[in-house]
């Protein structure tokens, strides 16, 4: 679920320092991530720190560390060899200054490529409080019903910086992590990844240790802190055992003892279409959350209220979306799309939220059958705004429409019909998780192996969906017993293979931007034409004179 940020028509400094990878990005790698955080409800505040395991992919000296205001740093320390995983020891004091959100650190000379060493950030302060989270996302500082503590983040498209220390981009995940959450002793520090035991400080509060053992994006770490109870369950998945672990408040626990039966069966479609689940060695976690919900990897927040829909609701209309609950089943979908495959540039957004806002279409296919997965994602189409393009500006941290979801699942289900092979898309999205596992990429790469793997051009059909505001229109009508066709508000280059319904007759033909009559082209006085809903195109016919002068001289004279 992405955080739509602030449009803008003019960029800074700062929107390239943030998204962009400049020379003091560029020189090194992030390895491992160790984060202790201490949160105060009362006062808002939090004190931690980020030991960065690090690598030098080229010589370097001076690192872009970004921690958002009004959070303080308070030292960073550098390891010419790594401490431990969790915390430091030793190491020497390094200059650093504040640059707006960024802070230069200098180390104390240069690294040389294929070097290993570590810094040890020290802070402190108020993090920015989320206003409407998830969508506005900061630090959240909430209360369960009967009135206890309940903590946690929201922060794609903020930027993790806004909590922890971090090189803060999509481009760059640690290989693993640690996440050790702080809290008071009747309170429960959840994170991502796998339970490494708690530690009591005897001071009233116990440290929970948590790792990850597989690349994360660094928005999706994050602590969850409230009086929560555990459920374990297990499942029986394409790649062995999977472990299930559910957070909840005790208020909720029947609730999601029911709601959470959703989630097996959604596995097993995800894996049938997608893949093997790709954190097995971290497990599977819904954790409740005092938001709607966020897809933090193997720590998915749920905040749907144990209903069906959004929030209730069918955001299709179609009546299928109230079937299955939409923060299970779309955030679970970025596991594959997001977590697994992450985009380097939030320009790129719609590699997530496309695929998953269509696994929910594929999901209903699974339970109710291929019409009932039509009817889901073809009645999405009302929700598009064709505002800007999907594809967002690259280097200025910002991502393109919110038609991504819904505009994005309905290309990809034009691009599903154009192959018209069932087997071999769901090939390529298996194929897509196995070749892209665990890594990062752009949509230039995903547009060109869906091409390649496919046998077909899409480029046409991406250029049209991401890159332009229009929805093509088929404008269709019959002259001198004749059937013409072409697509028209759309790229001056656009063309597709087409599936139209003539007079309740159905063929796939080639259309492009000039009139033309399809291959064995009907011969008829009248005719009804629509196009195949499975395309997502507009239809509009064209009669009598407006058809004449629209067909012009350009075309062969057939006779009557």
């Amino acid at each position: 679920m992405a955080q739509p940020l602030k449009r803008v028509d003019a960029y800074t400094r700062a929107d390239t320092l943030r998204g962009s990878i400049g020379p003091y990005r560029a020189w090194w790698d992030v390895v491992h991530y160790a984060i202790t955080v201490r949160p105060d409800h009362g006062s808002k505040t939090i004190q931690g720190s980020n030991t960065i395991l690090i690598r030098a992919v080229h010589d370097g000296q001076r690192m872009q560390i970004d921690l958002q205001q009004p959070l303080v740093v308070d030292s960073i320390k550098a390891y010419v060899a790594a401490p431990g995983a969790e915390g430091g020891r030793g190491g020497g004091l390094v200059p650093f200054t504040r640059d707006g959100n960024v802070i230069w650190a200098d180390l104390p000379g240069t690294i040389g490529a294929g070097s290993e060493f570590a810094v040890h950030i020290y802070y402190h302060g108020k993090p920015r409080e989320a206003r409407n989270p998830p969508w506005d996302g900061g630090w959240i500082w909430a209360r369960t019903p009967d009135g206890r503590p309940w903590m946690t983040v929201a922060c794609q498209g903020l930027g993790a910086s806004a909590w922890y220390p971090c090189k803060d981009t999509q481009s760059d995940e640690p290989d693993s992590a640690a996440l050790l959450i702080v809290v008071p002793d009747s309170l429960t520090g959840v994170g991502n990844g796998r339970l490494h035991g708690t530690t009591p400080n005897g001071d009233g509060t116990t440290t929970w240790h948590w790792k990850v053992a597989n690349p994360i994006n660094n928005y999706n770490l994050v602590p969850y802190i409230g009086p929560y109870t555990h459920i374990g369950r297990r499942y029986k998945g394409a790649d062995g055992p999977l472990d299930l672990d559910y957070w909840v408040l005790p208020s909720h626990l029947a609730k999601a003892l029911e709601q959470f039966n959703q989630v097996p069966p959604m596995l097993a479609c995800f894996e049938d279409w997608f893949g093997p689940y790709p954190f097995y060695t971290d497990g599977y976690k819904l954790v409740e959350a005092p938001h709607l919900g966020m897809e933090h990897q193997s720590g998915i927040a749920y905040g749907n209220g144990y209903m069906n829909g959004y929030l209730g609701t069918d955001l299709s209309g179609s009546g299928w979306g109230l079937k299955w609950d939409y923060i299970i089943v779309h955030e679970s979908a970025h596991e594959w799309f997001g977590n697994n495959i992450t985009t380097a540039d939030i320009a790129d957004m719609w590699v997530h939220e496309a695929f998953a806002n269509y696994a929910e279409a594929l999901y209903t296919e699974c339970l109710f059958g291929a019409g009932a997965g039509a009817d889901y994602v073809t009645g999405l189409r009302k929700n598009v705004l064709n505002d800007i393009p999907v594809q967002g500006r690259y280097g200025v941290n910002q991502e393109g429409s919110r038609d991504m979801y819904y505009k994005g699942s309905n290309m990809l289900h034009t691009i599903r019909h154009i192959m018209d092979d069932d087997s071999l898309f769901k090939g390529m999205l298996r194929e897509m998780n196995r070749r892209f596992r665990h890594g990062i990429v752009t949509g230039a790469q995903i547009e060109a192996f869906i091409s390649t793997y496919s046998g077909h051009d899409f480029s046409k059909v991406f250029d049209q969906y991401l890159r332009s505001t229009q929805v093509p229109v088929l404008q269709w009508g019959v002259r001198k017993g004749r059937l013409y066709v072409r697509f028209t508000q759309c790229l001056e280059d656009f063309a597709m293979p087409t599936s139209i319904i003539v007079n309740g007759e159905t063929r796939t033909v080639p259309i492009g931007t000039r009139w033309s009559s399809p291959a064995g082209g009907l011969r008829a006085r009248t005719a009804t034409l629509e196009p195949d809903r499975n395309w997502y195109v507009g239809v509009q016919a064209v009669r009598g004179r407006e058809l004449k002068q629209a067909i012009g001289a350009s075309l062969p004279h057939h006779p009557d």
